[in-house]
C-alpha cells in the first residue's frame, strides 16, 4: 500500500512550474542581497558574523576571506567607476548563487546548479545569526528537496539537449514531501502563537506600530481592531491553510486568502522572497489539469496510473521517515529546557517560531582580573560590533556567549587572564525589564551546550504568573 502511494506515477506539471518560479526567486534573492546592501551590512562591514556554534572553525575563515576585496581596481586606473565597492569576495559568492538560481529556472545543468546553490545558501545561513530567519532555514530544506526531485525532466534546457530524460510524469512522493513539510511548518507556526502575549494582541500591536511610517496605510494599520484581526487571522491561517488547500471545495477560496495574506506580509513586514515562495508552493495543491491549462497548454496529458518501483526505495523510505520524524520532534525540544523559550531562546531556532515577540535589552560586560579579582573595566559590545549585532547580543544568550569568548581571547593576546560578567536587563513584549544574565557568573568560563539549560540564564517572571 505504501509503495503504491509513494511510487504511483502522476503528472509532473506542478513540479516543473514550481522549478521555474523557485529558480527565479532564488536568483533574485542572490542578486537582490547584493543590490539592497544586505550583503554589505551583514557580511562585509562586521568584523565577525556570529556563525552557528560548532561551525566556527569552518565558516569563520571563509568569512574572513570573502570579506576582502579580490581585486584592486585602482591598479587599472578605473577607480572612478566605483568598481572597488563590488570587488569583495562576498559579492562574487552571492552573484554565483543568483546565477545558479537562474540556471535552475531554465533547467540547465540542473543537478549541479541546484546542488551548488544549496551548499552556498546553507553556508550563508550557518555563517551568521544577526539576520536569522526561519525562512532561511526553510529555503535550505526546499533546495535539498529540489535537488533530489526530477524537476528538470520537462521544460528545461537539459531535457532539450538530452531528450532521453524528458518525461511528463513523476513519482507521487515528489509531490507529497513538499506538502508534508509545509504542513509541519504552518502547524508549528500556528501552535507557537497560542500563548498569552500573542492572544492578547500586544505582539501584533508592537509589530505594526513599527510600520507607522509606511506610506498610505501606515496610520490606518494603527487601529485596535487591526491588531486583533491580525492576531487571530495569523493563528487561524497557519493552522488551516494546508488542510483547506488539500480539500478541493475550499482550495480556490483559501488560495485567494493566501494571496492577500502573503502580499500583506510582503508589503508591510518586508520579508523578502518568502511570501512569493509560499504562493508558488500552492501549485502543489492544484490539479495538474488546472496548472497545465494556465502555464503549459501544449504539454502532453499524462493519463497513466502505473506504479514504478525503483531500486532506491529501500533506502529512500527509511531516510524520509527519519527526516520527517526529526522535523516533527525538533520544534518540540524547547519543552526539554527549563524556563520559557521566548526568554532564554533555548530551542528557538529551527522550530518555526516566526515573528512571535519583540525583544529589547541592554548589556555591559564587567572585566575582572582572574588572578587578583581586581576590577579592570566595563566593555560595551558596541565598541566591537555593528548596531544591529549589539542589539542581538543584549537579548540572545548564544550571541552574548560567543562575544564573551571573543573578548576573552582579545585579553589573552595581551597576556591577561580575565573573568567576564554580564550586567544588563531584557524586555520581552510589554513585560517589565528583567535580568536575563546572572551577573555573578563568569560567562567566559562557561561551556556552551545545545542540549541542556544554561544555569547562568535567570528565570523569567511573567506578568501572567501569580
Amino acid at each position: 500500500m505504501l509503495n503504491k502511494f509513494l511510487f504511483k506515477q502522476v503528472d509532473n506539471t506542478s513540479l516543473v512550474i514550481f522549478r521555474v518560479f523557485f529558480g527565479l526567486l532564488i536568483g533574485l534573492e542572490g542578486f537582490g542581497a547584493i543590490f539592497t546592501g544586505w550583503v554589505k551590512r551583514t557580511f562585509i562591514e562586521p568584523d565577525f558574523t556570529f556563525p552557528f556554534i560548532g561551525f566556527e572553525k569552518i565558516l569563520t575563515p571563509i568569512h574572513q576571506t570573502l570579506k576582502k576585496p579580490l581585486l584592486d581596481f585602482h591598479l587599472f586606473g578605473i577607480e572612478q567607476l566605483n568598481l572597488a565597492d563590488y570587488s569583495y569576495g562576498f559579492y562574487l559568492y552571492f552573484a554565483a548563487m543568483g546565477i545558479c538560481g537562474f540556471l535552475v529556472m531554465i533547467g540547465y545543468k540542473y543537478r549541479w546548479s541546484i546542488g551548488i546553490f544549496t551548499v552556498l545558501w546553507t553556508c550563508v545561513y550557518l555563517m551568521q545569526k544577526t539576520s536569522y530567519n526561519n525562512h532561511y532555514y526553510l529555503l535550505i530544506l526546499l533546495s535539498a528537496f529540489m535537488w533530489i526531485v526530477p524537476a528538470h525532466h520537462y521544460l528545461s534546457v537539459d531535457a532539450k539537449r538530452n531528450p532521453s530524460i524528458k518525461k511528463i510524469h513523476m513519482p507521487n512522493w515528489c509531490l507529497w514531501i513538499f506538502i508534508l513539510q509545509l504542513f509541519i511548518v504552518y502547524t508549528y507556526a500556528s501552535v507557537a502563537k497560542m500563548y498569552p502575549d500573542w492572544i492578547s494582541g500586544e505582539v501584533a500591536k508592537n509589530l505594526i506600530a513599527s510600520r507607522r511610517n509606511l506610506p498610505i496605510v501606515g496610520e490606518f494599520l494603527q487601529q485596535n481592531w487591526i491588531y486583533y484581526m491580525l492576531t487571530y487571522v495569523g493563528i487561524a491561517f497557519d493552522l488551516l491553510v494546508i488542510p483547506l488547500l488539500l480539500w478541493k471545495r475550499t482550495r480556490v477560496f483559501i488560495f485567494c486568502c493566501s494571496i492577500i495574506f502573503h502580499l500583506f506580509n510582503s508589503f508591510v513586514l518586508h520579508i523578502g522572497i518568502f511570501p512569493y515562495m509560499s504562493l508558488a508552493l500552492c501549485i502543489f495543491f492544484f490539479e495538474p489539469e488546472t496548472i497545465r491549462n494556465i502555464f503549459l497548454k501544449k504539454k502532453e496529458v499524462y493519463t497513466g496510473n502505473e506504479v514504478i518501483l525503483p531500486p532506491y526505495r529501500h533506502i529512500a523510505i527509511p531516510i524520509f521517515t527519519i527526516y520527517f520524524i526529526f522535523q516533527i520532534l525538533l520544534p518540540l525540544r524547547h519543552w526539554t529546557f527549563e524556563d520559557d523559550v521566548l526568554w532564554t531562546e533555548e530551542g528557538h531556532r529551527l522550530s518555526w517560531r516566526m515573528m512571535l515577540r519583540s525583544k529589547t535589552g541592554n548589556v555591559r560586560l564587567k572585566i575582572v582580573d582572574k588572578k587578583t579579582g581586581e576590577f579592570i573595566t566595563y566593555k560595551s559590545p558596541a565598541s566591537y560590533t555593528t548596531s544591529r549585532q549589539t542589539k542581538r547580543i543584549a537579548v540572545k544568550p548564544d550571541m552574548l556567549w560567543q562575544f564573551v569568548q571573543f573578548l576573552e581571547k582579545e585579553y589573552e593576546k595581551e597576556g591577561k587572564e580575565v573573568c567576564i560578567y554580564a550586567e544588563g536587563s531584557v524586555r520581552v513584549n510589554n513585560h517589565s525589564f528583567q535580568k536575563l544574565f546572572d551577573p555573578t557568573v563568569d560567562i567566559a568560563a562557561e561551556e556552551w551546550s545545545h542540549f541542556s539549560h544554561h544555569t547562568w540564564l535567570l528565570p523569567f517572571k511573567s506578568k501572567y504568573k501569580k
